[in-house]
């Protein structure tokens, strides 16, 4: 068995980032910035109120002032405002000549036909200056970001449309068995295919586009023309199952051969955790390929550790490690030495600013409810597990 660690490492080091390239703002959510993107211009471009109601000379607040204009947004001032004098004015106008403050309208009333009475103001008051959120020549977002909708508000802010990212990896999804079956009444040994959907949940989930591989039977001819479809139209591709020790588990001789034939690395392991011991990764041209073990819960945190990363790094995103948390065990959490660390199904949540844990359900790697119930993945070290109150490392899901 080899330790999670070098097996990630492995992994990491051999996959690439993604080639950038020029995206549509409108497509662009979700994806990573491979250049920085400089402002252009200001924003906002010119000086106006945040507010509605009166443009003044805060010198002559509080008092009453004689109304001389109107200004909607939308339209450019077109006389100043005087000594003892207020422009009506709406929220996003420009500020007009000679007012340095806006007085909001719930703190004034109109005085007469054309005065209007208002409180003191400061030099300044709910005017938004130009240049405030972003000034010309400001590095706005550096390469790496991920673009969230905020993001591209700000960019079409400045008038960028076009941006360079690293596109959004296209993962292609089998899973292998004779025993599987998509859906409907079941025969004597056959079970309904639970992976291929979790597993194509996860890579949308992700911000990746999924590539739905089907079914394959345990056939090495039918594995392998099934992987060099996926691989015509995907960067990355995702098998479960046919990956330990047994008479019929071909997937990791078909990654090691197409690997060969490519000229890529290859990688099979049983991996010293609990449960995803076996594992299959071979780097086919350019392409990682994981082969993932075929148990529900084993495939998913398989996954978790060694494909979520990989992807994010083929995204050129920086986050590509899990985030993980100190949490409290509610109750023990016992398991038997073995050589192995444990990743325990677990509820986590906030305790009094704490974070506290307990597992989920049963924890046998073919129940998959459990999984379903859980948040976040304990990590036992080898050993006896954790008592009810000790502090244990966990990976949020």
């Amino acid at each position: 068995m080899i330790p999670l660690a070098d097996a990630q490492s492995t992994i990491l080091d051999a996959v690439a980032v993604l080639p950038a390239r020029m995206f549509a703002l409108a497509d662009a959510r979700g994806l990573v910035l491979a250049q920085d993107v400089v402002a252009g211009e200001p924003v906002p471009p010119f000086s106006n109120t945040g507010m509605d109601g009166y443009a003044v000379r805060a010198a002559d607040t509080p008092g009453s002032l004689r109304v001389v204009g109107e200004l909607p947004a939308g339209r450019a001032p077109t006389i100043a405002v005087g000594p003892g004098e207020a422009i009506r004015i709406m929220t996003g106008a420009p500020m007009p000549d000679g007012a340095d403050a806006v007085v909001m309208v719930e703190r004034t009333r109109v005085d007469a036909d054309d005065h209007v009475v208002v409180e003191a103001a400061r030099s300044g008051e709910h005017v938004r200056l130009a240049g405030g959120d972003v000034d010309a020549g400001d590095s706005v977002f550096q390469r790496g970001t991920l673009l969230t909708p905020a993001h591209l508000g700000v960019l079409a802010s400045l008038d960028v449309f076009e941006v360079v990212c690293h596109p959004r990896p296209r993962v292609g999804v089998i899973s292998t068995g004779d025993e599987l079956v998509e859906r409907g009444a079941l025969e004597p040994g056959r079970i309904r295919d639970s992976n291929r959907p979790m597993l194509l949940a996860l890579v949308d989930e992700l911000g990746c586009e999924a590539i739905d591989g089907g079914i394959v039977r345990d056939d090495e001819r039918a594995i392998t023309e099934a992987v060099e479809r996926v691989l015509d139209s995907c960067d990355a591709l995702l098998t479960s199952g046919a990956v330990s020790v047994g008479d019929y588990d071909y997937v990791k001789l078909v990654l090691e051969r197409v690997a060969g034939e490519r000229g890529g690395l290859s990688l099979w392991a049983q991996v010293a955790i609990k449960p995803a011991k076996p594992l299959a990764f071979a780097m086919l041209g350019a392409v990682p390929a994981f082969g993932l073990p075929g148990n529900p819960v084993s495939a998913r945190v398989s996954f978790e550790l060694f494909a979520r990363p990989a992807l994010r790094k083929l995204a050129g995103r920086a986050d590509i490690a899990a985030e993980s948390v100190r949490a409290t065990a509610r109750s023990a959490m016992p398991r038997r030495t073995d050589g192995k660390l444990h990743l325990d199904r677990v509820r986590v949540w906030l305790e009094d600013g704490r974070y506290v844990c307990e597992r989920a359900g049963a924890q046998a790697s073919n129940v998959l409810s459990g999984m379903a119930a859980a948040n976040g993945l304990a990590l036992l070290g080898d050993g006896d597990g954790a008592e009810a109150g000790a502090e244990v490392r966990v990976l949020l899901l």
